[in-house]
């Protein structure tokens, strides 16, 4: 370790020194770069790396205006579906409003006939009520004529009875006779 100090304090008081700039025949270091530079460069076209470079990039831009032209025609198609849709969006509210004004014209004219028919069979029973009524009042009023029929006969009867006697009766009888035999 001791030797490696030593070395470090050589090459610290040697630093003060003036130094030679290093040449290899005849040139120096930035010579030698600008040398190896332009080899390098000259290695590079000669390989032809400027034109696969621009191959490389060409074909990146190609493919990316693939990219564009493809997510423009995704718009243009997404745009279409979305008129599209818009459309069959119209055309299914036009639909149910025509649906919505059907049935209410058919629950208009299903209340109007319900009300017709109401008010028809109101008026066949109110017919029949009065039918009913009047063939009560007959059946009435022929009850109460043969009742007042029976009470003339009976009370013909009683007073054919209490006016006439057996002779009077002969009297009768034989007046019929001779009269249904003129005949």
């Amino acid at each position: 370790m001791a030797d490696f100090l030593m070395i470090l304090s050589e090459a610290a008081g040697a630093a003060g020194e003036a130094h030679a700039d290093p040449t290899a025949f005849g040139l120096n270091a930035t010579v030698w770069v600008s040398i190896a530079m332009l080899a390098l460069l000259g290695i590079l076209v000669w390989k032809k790396v400027p034109a696969m470079i621009g191959a490389s990039l060409d074909k990146k831009i190609a493919e990316i205006s693939k990219q564009l032209g493809e997510a423009e025609q995704l718009r243009l198609d997404a745009e279409s579906l979305k008129a599209e849709y818009e459309a069959k969006l119209a055309d299914a509210a036009k639909e149910a409003d025509e649906l919505r004004a059907r049935a209410e014209s058919e629950a208009e004219a299903l209340v109007a006939k319900a009300k017709g028919d109401a008010t028809a069979l109101i008026a066949r029973r109110k017919q029949m009520a009065e039918d009913r009524i009047a063939a009560a009042e007959a059946n009435a009023v022929a009850e109460v004529r043969a009742a007042a029929a029976k009470a003339a006969t009976d009370a013909a009867a009683a007073l054919i009875a209490a006016k006439h006697d057996a002779g009077a009766d002969k009297a009768l009888i034989d007046q019929a006779i001779a009269a249904v035999a003129k005949s």
